[in-house]
């Protein structure tokens, strides 16, 4: 168990149209232009855009994995430690954070080739 940097950054060539930026001490993950998520490659940590229940019962489930990192209006942050989880897991987390954000179109291609966890609403 557990995920690499390197292997979480190739996990991202699935998703379409993912743009990465450099803010220091960590990788912005973007969609056209809208955040998605973060990496910070010291602490081997990524910070993904999920729904407030998603957040609530991602943390309570399992602390030892997943952690608050901050909420915005409809949306609950957290953060997952790599080492921590699998890469399938990780990918459908990603993936959903990447749905949460990206053009509905550009959704509706991704979802006609993969099968994710559960259908969301792009915003």
């Amino acid at each position: 168990m557990g995920v690499s940097v390197d292997e979480f950054l190739a996990l991202l060539d699935e998703l379409p149209e993912v743009r990465m930026s450099h803010g220091g001490e960590w990788i912005g993950l973007k969609v056209r232009d809208k955040g998605f998520g973060y990496l910070w490659e010291a602490t081997e940590t990524v910070g993904l855009k999920a729904t407030i229940e998603e957040q609530i019962a991602l943390v309570a489930e399992r602390p030892e994995v997943f952690e608050v990192q901050f909420t915005a209006g409809r949306f609950g942050w957290v953060v997952v430690h790599l080492d921590r989880i699998d890469r399938d897991e990780l990918f459908e987390l990603v993936a959903e954070a990447w749905c949460l954000t990206a053009p509905k179109q550009l959704v509706a291609e991704f979802e006609a080739t993969h099968q994710i966890g559960q259908q969301v609403q792009s915003g």
